[in-house]
């Protein structure tokens, strides 16, 4: 056998280890995820039922519900998504389209990229200092959602950006030769284009908001709350109410990290069901997701 013939079959056998561990890996990784799973579905499945989600938190586990929680959890997801996609998508394209390569962006994308490692626990403390107390906004709803805003902000503005560096050069050179403007070779051909990586960006940002906890406690998330924001809609002129941004507000994260810190074996239980509704909120919120870049994608003419 030749030194050349030795290599290749050196190679070829630790090409073969490293897919054996590669498989090993993943393996022990899906098994863990779904144990975990199976031992949350078995603890708090039978707990799921209407009163369970119609029912308010209670010092009494056979009548605790999640009601306030899992409201909370949606209002603040709308705040976030309401702030953090259309500011996120709008700096992605401006940095990536737009704005001069010098010292100046080169420093705003070190920080961006750099924002998108830190700790949730420092937004929290930022949070608390400029929306709590620098701006007044107490712990209300739209202060946690403005503090997951800013946590999400950078993946998103990355997301953008990697999705307008998939797009061929080609397209934009095709569309300027044809008269476009800046605005309508991004309205037209990069947005819609870019969507798919865009949208995939924001599924991954909000689901980590979602399951955030560390910065909403931060700024005084409520552990205990009996009682729902005031609706959106009123009967009377003009209509829409804006008061429930500014009520105090719990999320499905703290209710579990109230009830796991219980000794009692049935608020582990209240605590496993809702686990399985947080799970079932991000599924629901990323199944929306896909099936909105499925459908824009689909509209998209090549």
């Amino acid at each position: 056998m030749s030194a050349v013939q030795k290599i290749i079959s050196r190679r070829k056998r630790q090409d073969f280890l490293f897919n054996i561990v590669g498989i090993a890996c993943t393996l022990i990784g899906i098994v863990t995820l779904f144990a975990l799973l199976g031992d949350l579905v078995i603890d708090g499945l039978a707990r799921v039922d209407w009163e369970f989600m119609t029912s308010f938190p209670s010092r009494f586990a056979e009548r605790a519900g999640i009601l306030s929680s899992w409201v909370g959890t949606l209002l603040i997801m709308l705040v976030t998504a309401s702030t953090a996609v259309p500011l996120g998508v709008a700096a992605g394209v401006y940095l990536e389209e737009y704005a001069r390569r010098n010292w100046v962006t080169n420093i705003i994308e070190i920080n961006i990229a750099n924002l998108a490692g830190v700790p949730s626990i420092i937004y929290g403390l930022m949070a608390l200092g400029l929306l709590v107390y620098q701006f007044h906004l107490g712990q209300s709803i739209l202060a946690g959602g403005l503090t997951l805003a800013f946590l999400i902000l950078p993946i998103v503005i990355v997301a953008t950006r990697e999705a307008l560096r998939t797009i061929p050069q080609s397209i934009r050179e095709a569309a300027y030769a044809l008269g476009s403007t800046k605005w309508q070779v991004v309205r037209h051909h990069l947005l819609p284009y870019s969507t798919g990586g865009i949208m995939t960006g924001i599924i991954i940002a909000l689901s980590r908001a979602v399951g955030e906890t560390a910065p909403l406690i931060t700024i005084g998330a409520l552990t205990f709350i009996a009682f729902l924001p005031p609706l959106p809609v009123q009967t009377e002129a003009p209509f829409v109410s804006l008061e429930w941004v500014n009520s105090p507000f719990s999320v499905l994260p703290i209710q579990m990290f109230n009830w796991v810190s219980r000794p009692e074996r049935e608020f582990l239980t209240n605590a496993a069901g809702a686990g399985i509704v947080l799970i079932v909120v991000t599924l629901s919120m990323n199944a929306v997701a896909i099936l909105i870049r499925y459908r824009m994608r689909k509209n998209i003419k090549w």
